[in-house]
């Protein structure tokens, strides 16, 4: 008679739970952060950067119904309901909100020794702020390349809070002693479980790597985060080490494909690099240290690039002078331009993500940053990019995608994400330096988040 109480009681939990999780995941959305507004836009009188060519249209209008683009041309001014919102451009430019395809939102503004000792509940809060503060630089999707965000997510999409679309990979996954490795050296030896781990899956062999990947899609992984060389911040790993092994590299790939998505890896050297193009990866994080060689296979294979303007300047990550991690940091950064100038010369596939970590006056930087390719492009290639390009590459996620809808450019039909820039950032790519003054409108979704027009 107990134990059959007890098999009732166990019951009763499961049932609870799981008519709570799915009472969560068909809630009707909250929209508190979303400002209400009419249904229809005209954008009239605006020169268009679509996302796709070089040059800036001639004057035209673009029409927003709902959560889309509807009508582009001036017969988008037919019809207009009463209570239609017109907003005059004079000239300025529209174009695609900008998108961010490495970032990592919960440590964004929190300092290192904060990230490994803090409250997980404290890293979102801070992380909620990154994301509005990120919108609201004109970044109206990323892709978050390792952390536990679903939560955050969730909530942006929800309408909780404002932010960026977010193509979430989960925590990034890491051999013991990898970048993602961030145990203390006592609870490596021990082989106990620490806060670290909460940040950052460490799996060891093909087995160990298909269960954390697994992890990861069962909760929500548009794609697969995999460390497969040593890293600036990470306290084990020098930067020159190969990590993971062929065989659990390829086990990663084909987990993540059998999902219908792909894998990106941080990687640095050739043969870091190298090894993880020829299992398959689809995109390349960093790389700053390639070859022509390594180059040139990348070309062959189609694989991304994702590159950071890496330089010893104001924008640098602020590690101690003389620490590891500093020295690591020159040697990287040493590789800059010339990763740049291979990719560009052997037609490599480029996207771009700022990769900003532990600083809340770096966070501030990311349109600066992104400004800083005009050493290698030129500014309507930047712009391009930081929206259609990016956007491509976010489409390797197939139907994990979170999202429907075509978003990086203006198209008739794609989701309305649009900047309304006071000047042409296809001459004067500077302006996106500075989307305090320059972003005139911010509109993610339909839904403008910012109008600073007189």
């Amino acid at each position: 008679m107990i134990l059959a109480k007890e098999i009732a009681a166990a019951w009763k939990r499961a049932a609870v739970f799981l008519l709570a999780f799915v009472a969560l995941q068909l809630a009707p959305s909250v929209v508190a952060a979303k400002a209400s507004g009419p249904d229809v836009i005209l954008f009239n009188n605006v020169r268009i950067f679509d996302g796709k060519g070089s040059v800036l249209s001639a004057p035209t209008a673009v029409r927003v119904k709902g959560k889309v683009i509807e009508v582009i041309g001036s017969e988008a001014k037919n019809g207009l309901p009463a209570n239609a919102l017109i907003i005059e451009g004079n000239g300025r430019t529209l174009m695609p909100g900008l998108i961010d395809a490495h970032t990592h939102l919960l440590y964004t503004i929190v300092p290192q020794a904060a990230i490994l000792t803090a409250d997980l509940g404290y890293l979102n809060v801070a992380a909620t702020k990154a994301a509005e503060e990120m919108l609201m630089r004109g970044f109206t999707s990323v892709r978050d390349v390792g952390g536990p965000v679903f939560g955050l997510k969730k909530g942006i999409d929800a309408g909780l809070v404002p932010g960026p679309r977010i193509w979430p990979s989960g925590l990034s996954i890491s051999q013991t002693g990898g970048h993602g490795d961030f145990r203390m050296p006592n609870e490596v030896a021990a082989d106990t479980h620490s806060h670290a781990e909460m940040l950052g899956a460490v799996a060891d062999s093909p087995e160990g790597v298909q269960l954390a990947v697994r992890q990861q899609l069962a909760l929500g992984a548009s794609q697969i985060k995999l460390m497969a060389g040593g890293g600036v911040s990470s306290p084990f790993d020098p930067l020159d080490v190969t990590q993971y092994s062929p065989a659990e590299m390829r086990i990663a790939v084909e987990t993540a494909a059998n999902w219908g998505t792909y894998v990106t890896v941080h990687a640095y050297t050739p043969r870091a690099v190298r090894q993880a193009v020829e299992a398959g990866v689809k995109s390349v994080e960093h790389g700053h240290l390639i070859d022509e060689p390594t180059a040139k296979l990348m070309a062959e294979r189609r694989t991304w690039i994702v590159l950071q303007a890496f330089l010893d300047d104001e924008d640098a990550v602020p590690f101690p002078s003389g620490s590891a991690a500093r020295v690591k940091q020159f040697k990287m950064i040493e590789g800059t331009d010339g990763a740049y100038r291979l990719a560009r010369k052997f037609g490599v596939r480029v996207g771009w993500g700022s990769d900003t970590l532990f600083d809340v006056k770096l966070a501030t930087r990311q349109g600066a940053q992104l400004a800083k390719l005009a050493r290698w492009f030129t500014p309507a290639e930047v712009l391009k990019i930081a929206t259609g390009d990016n956007a491509q590459m976010l489409g390797l996620s197939g139907l994990r995608s979170p999202y429907m809808g075509r978003i990086g450019v203006i198209e008739e039909g794609a989701l309305a994400d649009l900047l309304l820039v006071d000047g042409d950032p296809t001459a004067h790519l500077d302006l996106i330096a500075d989307p305090d003054k320059n972003f005139l409108i911010i509109m993610k979704d339909g839904a403008i988040y910012k109008n600073s027009l007189p």
